[in-house]
């Protein structure tokens, strides 16, 4: 029953996230759509991990290049989404509210996929593959 608590506790982290994404947009007087190519970032960030998971043997307690290489490319990638919505509002593209609410939809968004990859990382008898 604790799997299933988790799981809609980050659906509806993921749905209040999105919201935010969606207010910076949509809103009457903001009006600009650019912001929603953070949902690229969304989709990307946790795919270099996920490969490197399968890639790797768990076994050994030393640090692996390959899970290195795809923490460093996930940090670029999550980092790059907090940055795109501040260049779009020093480019005059959206607004500083807009860039205020993305930013924060960033952070519930991100701290969802983090949260789903603490509770349905791990390989025990409740995993994510079973999905």
């Amino acid at each position: 029953m604790a799997g299933i608590k988790a799981l809609i506790s980050l659906s509806f982290g993921g749905a209040i996230g999105l919201m935010f994404l969606m207010l910076g947009c949509a809103l009457p007087i903001y009006n600009q759509y650019w912001p929603l190519f953070v949902l690229f970032f969304y989709v990307l960030s946790p795919i270099p991990y996920c490969i490197a998971r399968r890639l790797v043997d768990d076994t050994d307690a030393m640090s692996n290049a390959c899970k290195e290489l795809a923490i460093f490319l996930t940090t670029g990638i999550v980092v790059s989404a907090f940055g795109l919505p501040v260049v779009f509002a020093r480019a005059h593209l959206i607004e500083w509210g807009a860039c205020a609410l993305v930013l924060t939809g960033n952070t519930v968004i991100f701290a969802t996929i983090l949260g789903f990859f603490l509770v349905f990382g791990s390989n025990d008898d409740f995993s994510w593959q079973q999905w």
